[in-house]
């Protein structure tokens, strides 16, 4: 669900980076189309100035243009939404970017690569050695078949960070009311009831986009195993929306809003409206992504920490978005070099140490406290095959049935079970029309 904020974004930023790229230009090797002579590279992306990715990318701009004299790096900062719908269209025109940051997952990055309308970076990716510093469950998201189903076949992006979904909260409203920081799930319920019975409301929400649809995902991976999350996103067995982990999942968001955990009031709200509910010290907690870090972290003036989803052995993450490189680029090679650029040591330091999770740094590198917790976290996810990606990602257009679908839970509009028909329909034409069965 945190993606699906970030396709419209990821999308723009992936598009800036061709065209910033393609001005730089390099040696002309190749082949067609790899802007050899480029002089202008048009470079798209999504994160925000202050975010450890828009600040590493601002720096890996800068050496770009120290290492290609001469280019004109044309970069736009695009907004998530934009891409998310208009991405096959942006990136099909001559007005579209060079490289851009886009959104992995079968409903994106795959179904663009499906089309024809990405780049191939296989022969690259080997040649520069990009697949020696990703680790087989970082890779997953980067590789799409011909059908678009990540994991194998060739090479359509390249991540240079990874991102997972966890706790925030407010340690000093903790405190205030005597909240015990959970570790278990029954600890987290029993957290949420201590802060509604002092008439504060645990959770921030955003049901107008996608923090809703993560924090359902979050609660039915707690009864989730690697066969479910296999089958749901890879297709490898069909899935019953009437059974758990699903079942459960929208039974427990429910009873979310009915204990007074998440506001009904919060339907309408977008993720900056939670996000800002809790940089004002107003929430106690948020059920996010790892994107909030480094924002968090510059303009947050109470104590506040982290903790991994109570009980839970998989959840939502992967690799971060991708650098994709439309095939309609007019300077590949330079699009290439800048990708190696944001996976050089310094600008995966750059990323560690203001509040982002790197895929390729020096653990040694990283000073931060904070940013060592994140970073370990992440670490202790991947490391235990517990990325299980996000609930938009199987089929294109998931985004909007996932935020319509928990809209309607958290105003009450319709059952748990009515909201499982709802994204059940959508998710079967989706996998039918990829698969063909």
């Amino acid at each position: 669900m945190t993606r699906f904020r970030k396709l419209g974004v990821a999308v723009v930023t992936a598009a800036l980076a061709a065209g910033t790229l393609a001005a730089c230009g390099g040696d002309g090797d190749g082949g067609d189309g790899d802007g050899g002579d480029a002089k202008t590279l048009k470079l798209w992306h999504y994160e925000s100035a202050n975010s450890a990715m828009g600040i590493a990318w601002d720096r890996a701009i800068q050496i770009f243009k120290d290492e290609h004299p001469g280019v004109e790096v044309q970069f736009e900062r695009k907004a998530f939404e934009q891409i998310q719908q208009n991405a096959g269209m942006i990136i099909n025109s001559s007005e579209g970017p060079d490289i851009m940051e886009y959104n992995k997952g079968n409903a994106t990055a795959g179904l663009l690569s499906s089309q024809g309308l990405l780049s191939d970076l296989t022969e690259e990716t080997t040649k520069r050695g990009w697949d020696k510093k990703l680790s087989p469950s970082l890779q997953t998201t980067a590789r799409y078949s011909d059908k678009g189903v990540m994991g194998e076949g060739n090479w359509y992006g390249v991540p240079n960070y990874g991102e997972y979904v966890m706790v925030y909260y407010n340690k000093d409203l903790f405190t205030k009311y005597g909240v015990a920081v959970p570790t278990t799930y029954d600890e987290f319920t029993k957290a949420m009831d201590a802060f509604v019975a002092k008439g504060v409301t645990p959770l921030a929400e955003a049901g107008a986009e996608y923090p809703a649809g993560q924090l359902f995902y979050q609660l039915a991976l707690a009864k989730a195993d690697r066969k479910f999350v296999d089958d749901y996103q890879l297709y490898k067995n069909p899935v019953d929306f009437k059974a758990d982990p699903l079942k459960s999942g929208a039974q427990a968001f429910a009873d979310f809003v009915a204990k007074g955990y998440v506001a009904k009031t919060s339907a309408s709200l977008k993720a900056e409206d939670m996000g800002t509910a809790f940089i004002s010290g107003k929430a106690p907690m948020i059920v996010s992504g790892s994107w909030w870090y480094g924002r968090f972290k510059n303009e947050i003036k109470f104590n506040w920490d982290s903790f991994l989803f109570p009980g839970n052995k998989f959840h939502a993450g992967s690799s971060g978005n991708l650098w994709v490189v439309p095939t309609t680029s007019k300077a590949k090679g330079l699009a290439y070099d800048f990708i190696d650029i944001t996976l050089r040591p310094e600008i995966q330091a750059l990323i560690g140490n203001n509040g982002g999770v790197p895929v390729a740094a020096d653990a040694s590198q990283i000073t931060d406290p904070k940013n060592q917790k994140l970073i370990e976290n992440f670490n202790t996810i991947s490391q235990q095959d517990g990325l299980a990606f996000y609930p938009d990602w199987p089929v294109p257009g998931y985004y909007d049935v996932l935020v319509s679908g928990f809209q309607s839970l958290i105003n009450g509009s319709k059952t748990p079970d009515q909201v499982l028909d709802t994204i059940a329909k959508p998710y079967g034409e989706g996998v039918k029309e990829i698969t063909g069965k």
